[in-house]
């Protein structure tokens, strides 16, 4: 891999610059560029072994893209789609056309450092899932003081180091994921992969593809084998985010994995052994989607052998000033700002508050405020609440006049446009394509918003 060029086309900077660092580290010459209407000229210029892509991306389209280089004279490289809105067909045709592979954003660094070898690896000879070598990860960090969180992560630090799988239950935003990567992190896998995926995300077929794997020719587009996430796993952990809204006849598959500790390949002949310990979490109650027959019953006392509860933020309120205190550091380092703390009003308005959001909701209130705040402490106007807390716009009479006068001014829509942009994250726990919905506009379109609002007062 070394002295090979990678060409990496992703908007958000903070990303760019994430998966700069990664294929730097493999080795690779790394062209990276923040929209890809110049995408083929660099192409045909570089000669780029692999190109990394987000379909996302401003004057970029991947199927053209493909499209286009097919019928250019040089040779087409090795190319990875990352995409935020799964489509099947849409990801059927990217394969069709040559893409060596579909990610679905969020990615881990570490599915996306396998993913780029093994679509190198094809150009030698086929061959099964490349051994690699123990990984650091980053440590896990759980800001608590609640008695039930700790008495939770104690339970976590007894059983990490056991082969038995986990179901972790709670509200939506509560950690689940972190709880999960805390696991992996204190047991002797920590130095083999984590792979994560959400059951909820993507389509039947496409997630059992993802999961299982499939042979060549297994279906249409399917142009190469490839591993599913249960390989890419063996000898790590898999995270099953949202397990109860996995499809019913796939509950079956992935039972017949965890009690035989072999993978079935869509359209294969034999089985391929792995070793994966599964943590599976759900928002839902388990044992009532057992009850709706909705989730299978001997699925749900295999994967519950070790279950983990994580309270709602609202029960563990102390929790609230340490979690504000650690994401206002996180917040002022990656986006350059210099807020202290909280002031004591706006800590009451955030202690009174019920977070139906949970911990996601927190953070996005700190970050939202962090990027507002116009002194060193955050008060309640930055918090832009819904509980009616951000209605003083001042501490005076002369600014709250002021504030009445600009009521109706241009810049008061952008403001009201901001607020409703952002109170309908927080209603969909951050989810884009939801609020792009709700919203009446284009994902790409609410992305560009959030872009402006990032920028320096």
């Amino acid at each position: 891999m070394s002295g090979q060029r990678l060409f990496l086309i992703v908007e958000n900077p903070k990303e760019r610059m994430t998966y700069t660092d990664l294929f730097e580290g493999m080795g690779f010459l790394v062209d990276a560029v923040p929209e890809g209407s110049d995408a083929l000229t660099h192409l045909l210029s570089q000669k780029p072994a692999v190109v990394v892509a987000d379909d996302g991306t401003p004057g970029f389209s991947a199927l053209d893209f493909l499209k286009q280089a097919a019928n250019s004279d040089t040779r087409v490289p090795k190319t990875i789609i990352l995409t935020q809105d799964p489509v099947m067909d849409y990801a059927v045709s990217l394969i069709q056309h040559g893409a060596m592979d579909y990610l679905i954003k969020p990615v881990d660094p570490r599915q996306l450092e396998l993913s780029v070898k093994k679509s190198l690896a094809t150009s030698i000879a086929p061959s099964p899932v490349e051994k690699e070598k123990p990984v650091k990860h980053k440590a896990v960090q759980i800001i608590t003081k609640d008695p039930r969180m700790e008495k939770l992560l104690k339970l976590a630090i007894r059983v990490a180091d056991s082969s038995a799988s986990v179901l972790i239950q709670g509200e939506s935003g509560t950690g689940k994921e972190l709880i999960a990567r805390f696991l992996h992190e204190k047991s002797t896998r920590r130095h083999q992969p984590f792979i994560a995926i959400n059951c909820a995300a993507l389509p039947e077929n496409l997630l059992e593809s993802e999961l299982f794997g499939h042979e060549k020719g297994a279906f249409t587009g399917a142009l190469a084998k490839k591993a599913g996430k249960f390989e890419l796993a063996d000898k790590g952990t898999l995270f099953l985010d949202e397990i109860t809204e996995m499809q019913f006849h796939l509950q079956s598959k992935l039972l017949r994995v965890l009690q035989e500790k072999v993978v079935d390949r869509v359209g294969g002949t034999q089985p391929v052994d792995v070793d994966v310990r599964v943590i599976a979490t759900t928002n839902r109650d388990a044992k009532a989607a057992v009850k709706n027959q909705e989730f299978r019953e001997d699925l749900f006392y295999r994967l519950n052998t070790i279950p983990l509860i994580i309270p709602p933020l609202r029960e563990r309120r102390r929790d609230i000033q340490l979690l504000s205190a650690f994401f206002i550091k996180k917040y002022c380092r990656i986006d350059a700002r210099y807020v202290k703390g909280l002031t004591d009003q706006a800590l009451s308005v955030l202690q009174s508050h019920d977070f139906p959001g949970n911990v996601r909701e927190l953070e996005n209130v700190i970050h939202r405020a962090v990027l507002l705040a116009d002194n060193d402490k955050i008060t309640p106007a930055d918090l832009l609440m819904d509980d009616g807390a951000d209605i003083p716009l001042a501490d005076d009479d002369t600014g709250l006049e002021s504030a009445a006068n600009e009521d109706f001014s241009p810049g008061s829509l952008k403001d009201m446009e901001q607020k409703m942009i952002f109170r309908t994250l927080d209603q969909t726990e951050g989810n884009r394509t939801h609020a792009a919905k709700i919203l009446g506009i284009s994902v790409r379109t609410l992305r560009n918003k959030l872009n402006e609002y990032k920028e320096p007062l």
